[in-house]
């Protein structure tokens, strides 16, 4: 998934919390090695080198694409993992922090519209994955929302009071917060860098998506990794970032990827018609709002 994380667990007891921080670490990197591109051992890099034929995938990963394949069918195919092959194209081709951030890139043809998940087989019975010929995932973004989501699950299933998983930017919330009066997150304007609003909440996953970071490529052509499905190109809607306040992680983030890539008015009726909340920030830095998001300020 190619990011950083953080893990903050509340207990009375300070061993079981440091526990719980350890055993998450340590799934979070067994997370990294199955779901990352970027490692050539990974279940999703094996799933694309054999694209065209079943592969036996772990568990978590049949979730995974199960939720990845649901997230492109109720965004219409504007969320939508198949888009490595534009990525590499567009010069996304190995992990960001290898990439020269001013390299002159190639030329930003894109790849063309992606060929989307229609048909990714998931099949459950057999525990295998089929990709079409062809077809290849970058499953990172998902990936960073359903990781933060079984971290938070587990941590509490094992017993604390609470806990706050961040990974890349996707956090998830469960139980006690330190303070006892919720958990408080702060949502950054994607521009300015200032804070937005500060959202509060007990039980739920926060997601920030934007074009502002992970961008490469000289000036007058600068490329970033939010890719229009339609183009096989950065997409350009209109938007600087969207943050969402959902449920689940894995759901947040293609909620906000899917708003992303519609613009600023379809985007906002979009999460609110899945009844999800959000911020979307448009490229002049006009802040919207969707859905319910008074729910969720102080």
């Amino acid at each position: 998934m190619g990011t950083t994380a953080h893990v903050v667990v509340v207990d009375p007891s300070e061993a079981a919390a440091a526990r719980a921080a350890a055993d998450a670490r340590v799934r979070l990197e067994a997370l990294e090695a199955k779901w990352s591109r970027f490692q050539p051992g990974s279940e999703i890099s094996r799933l694309n080198r054999v694209s065209g034929a079943p592969t036996i995938v772990s568990p978590e990963t049949l979730d995974l694409l199960d939720h990845a394949v649901e997230g492109w069918a109720r965004t219409g195919g504007r969320f939508d993992p198949t888009v490595l092959d534009a990525l590499v194209a567009l010069g996304y081709d190995r992990d960001f922090d290898a990439l020269d951030p001013m390299a002159t890139a190639t030329p930003a043809t894109g790849a063309g519209a992606v060929p989307g998940c229609g048909g990714v087989v998931v099949d459950r019975f057999v525990g295998t994955v089929t990709l079409p010929a062809g077809v290849h995932l970058d499953a990172g973004g998902i990936g960073k929302g359903f990781a933060a989501d079984l971290v938070a699950e587990e941590a509490m299933a094992s017993g604390v009071a609470g806990v706050c998983v961040n990974v890349g930017g996707d956090v998830r919330v469960m139980g006690d917060a330190p303070d006892g009066l919720g958990w408080t997150v702060d949502v950054e304007h994607p521009i300015t860098g200032g804070s937005v609003e500060h959202v509060h909440l007990n039980d739920g996953a926060v997601v920030t998506t934007c074009r502002t970071r992970r961008v490469w490529g000289p000036e007058g052509d600068r490329r970033h990794h939010l890719v229009d499905p339609a183009t096989g190109r950065s997409a350009e809607s209109g938007l600087a970032g969207v943050t969402v306040i959902a449920g689940r992680a894995w759901w947040a983030e293609v909620l906000a990827k899917a708003a992303f890539v519609a613009g600023p008015e379809e985007g906002a009726a979009l999460v609110a018609a899945q009844g999800a909340s959000a911020y979307l920030v448009d490229d002049d830095g006009t802040v919207r709002v969707a859905g319910r998001m008074k729910e969720f300020v102080a």
